[in-house]
């Protein structure tokens, strides 16, 4: 049997430094999804999103080991956005964020590997919201990421910095959705601890403006 794989440790978009804004290319991927909205300490909606995901994601990699490929789930992901961004930074509020909460799933694995992988996980203990998840791919592109290392709410100021200085002066604008992926468990990690990769979304100003003309 090879070795699992860690998506963790393979793969660049995963890896990022304390301290360092940079600019890469994220490839597509597939991922495991549910949305939902408001403040994920207190909504039924987040928790039953994660009380679904995960059942889920198992199953998939046990299928996929059965197939003779085992992997490490990869580590939970949201996507984060509001009406108004500023209330993920300067007016942090909860209660107005909208998410998608995901888990990437290996691009050898099928909508058909899928569709088992959630009637298994239901036969298995009845889901909260099976109905609301789904297997989608992303393409993010050209983004900017940094590691946030510390309690989640301690990241406004990183987030500020990256949204009004570094991505500006690189000569781009913010474009689709603030992206999360948490590389510790906050369930046994101390918040002074707690590793989050920050990512978002740009495109070069130039492109914005050539629309226009």
């Amino acid at each position: 049997m090879p070795d699992k794989i860690d998506f963790k440790k393979s793969l660049d978009e995963y890896r990022s430094k304390a301290g360092e804004f940079r600019v890469l290319q994220v490839p597509a991927a597939q991922y495991l999804m549910i949305d939902g909205a408001g403040d994920p300490n207190t909504s039924d909606a987040y928790q039953q999103a994660l009380q679904t995901l995960y059942p889920v994601a198992y199953k998939l990699k046990f299928a996929s080991k059965a197939q003779g490929r085992d992997y490490v789930v990869p580590p939970l992901e949201g996507l984060w956005w509001a009406e108004d961004m500023a209330v993920f930074t300067e007016r942090r509020d909860k209660s107005k964020w909208s998410w998608t909460m995901m888990l990437m799933a290996p691009a050898w694995l099928t909508g058909a590997d899928f569709a088992q992988a959630l009637e298994a996980a239901q036969e298995k203990k009845q889901l909260p919201c099976p109905e609301r998840i789904r297997f989608e791919t992303l393409l993010e592109g050209q983004c900017v990421q940094t590691l946030h290392i510390g309690p989640y709410d301690d990241e406004a100021g990183i987030l500020a910095t990256m949204h009004h200085e570094f991505i500006p002066a690189q000569g781009l604008r913010m474009t689709g959705k603030h992206h999360e992926i948490y590389l510790g468990d906050p369930r046994k990690v101390a918040p002074e601890k707690l590793r989050t990769i920050l990512r978002q979304p740009v495109e070069p100003l130039q492109q914005k403006e050539d629309t226009w003309n």
